[in-house]
C-alpha cells in the first residue's frame, strides 16, 4: 500500500491559463498521489473547473503542463482520456433516456467490449443503488439519482482517475452523504479520485485538500494540517449582539481576526493570555458572554484568514 501511495498519478508544473486579460488558473503546482482522494476547495470563479478541464485535456493550458496517469496532457489528451472518467459539473445524461439506456451509450462511447458489459453494470447499478431504478427515465430521477447515475456512466469503461467537479452541487444532504460512501467504496479499490467543492465540510473527508483563490493555491495538505496552518490560538466565544460584538473585538489589542459563526465569534489571537482582558472589555462595553472556549480552527477560518492576507 505504501509503494501504492508513494507514485504520483496527477502532476501538475506551472499550470496556467488565462482568458484574455483574466488569469483563471495562475501557475498551478500540484501533485496527486495514487489512490487518495484529493478536494479541490474554492468558490466559485476560483478556478477549479478550468483546472479540471485542463487536466482532462478538454482545454489546453496557456502555459505550464499537467502529467495525468503518466501522459501529457499538452502532447497525449486521447491516452488521457482513456484512463480517465470526467464527470462534469453538467454530466450529459440523456434525459429521453432510461438509466441501463444512458449507461449503454456511454459504454459504446467508451468502446467497452460487449461481452464485459452485463457484469460491469449489474455491479455499478448495485454500486449506486440505481438497480430498482434501471428503466426510468433519466428525466423523472431526483438529483441526487442522476449523480449517481453520472457516476456510474463515468465508471463504465473502468478509469484509472475519477475527475468530479463539484458532484454534489445542488445535492439534498442526504444524497451528498449517500454520494461520498460511493467515493469511499471506490477509494478501497483503488481508484484515484480528483474532486472540485465548494463545501468546506466536504473537503474534511478528503485524504488531502488544497484550498484555491482566485486562480491561485493558498495552501496543500491533510485537512487536519491544513487547520493548524495559522500557528495562532483562537478561542469560540459566544456573546450577545454579535454582530456589534465583532466591530468592537477587531479593535483591541492582541487581536488577528474575530469571525462571525451564528451566535458567537471566532477570534484568533496573538497570544492565549489576550482572551481574558477581552472577555473583561466585552462585558464592561455591556455584552453578555455566554461561555467561551478554545478551539482548533476551522477549515473556513483558515480559508477567511488567508484569504483576507493576500
Amino acid at each position: 500500500m505504501k509503494n501504492k501511495m508513494d507514485k504520483i498519478t496527477i502532476k501538475m508544473t506551472d499550470l496556467t491559463k488565462t482568458f484574455g486579460d483574466t488569469t483563471a488558473v495562475d501557475h498551478l503546482n500540484l501533485g496527486v498521489q495514487e489512490g487518495e482522494l484529493f478536494g479541490l476547495v474554492g468558490p466559485d470563479g476560483a478556478g477549479k473547473t478550468t483546472t479540471m478541464r485542463m487536466l482532462t485535456a478538454i482545454m489546453r493550458p496557456t502555459s505550464g503542463d499537467a502529467v495525468v496517469a503518466g501522459h501529457s496532457i499538452l502532447h497525449a489528451g486521447e491516452q488521457i482520456k482513456e484512463n480517465i472518467g470526467y464527470m462534469s459539473q453538467r454530466f450529459g445524461l440523456y434525459e429521453d433516456l432510461t438509466v441501463i439506456e444512458n449507461i449503454h451509450f456511454y459504454a459504446d462511447l467508451f468502446l467497452v467490449p460487449k461481452p464485459e458489459r452485463p457484469q460491469r453494470i449489474e455491479r455499478l447499478l448495485g454500486f449506486s443503488n440505481l438497480t430498482p431504478f434501471k428503466n426510468r427515465r433519466a428525466g423523472r430521477l431526483s438529483g441526487g439519482m442522476k449523480q449517481k447515475l453520472g457516476l456510474a456512466c463515468a465508471l463504465i469503461h473502468t478509469p484509472k482517475i475519477l475527475f468530479l467537479d463539484e458532484p454534489t452541487n445542488g445535492v439534498d444532504p442526504v444524497s451528498r452523504r449517500d454520494f461520498w460512501k460511493i467515493l469511499y467504496d471506490l477509494l478501497k479499490e483503488g481508484i484515484t479520485i480528483f474532486v472540485s467543492t465548494a463545501y468546506l465540510d466536504e473537503a474534511e473527508r478528503c485524504t488531502r485538500i488544497g484550498l484555491m483563490h482566485q486562480g491561485k493555491l493558498l495552501i496543500q495538505d491533510v485537512p487536519n494540517h491544513v487547520k493548524q496552518a495559522l500557528g495562532l490560538p483562537m478561542f469560540q466565544i459566544w456573546v450577545t449582539d454579535v454582530r456589534r460584538a465583532k466591530a468592537f473585538v477587531q479593535e483591541r489589542q492582541g487581536i488577528k481576526r474575530a469571525n462571525i459563526y451564528g451566535d458567537s465569534l471566532h477570534v484568533t489571537v496573538a497570544r492565549k493570555e489576550v482572551v481574558n482582558q477581552l472577555i473583561q472589555d466585552l462585558q464592561a462595553q455591556g455584552f453578555t458572554i455566554n461561555g467561551q472556549r478554545e478551539i482548533l480552527p476551522s477549515l473556513e477560518d483558515v480559508f477567511i484568514s488567508m484569504v483576507a492576507e493576500k
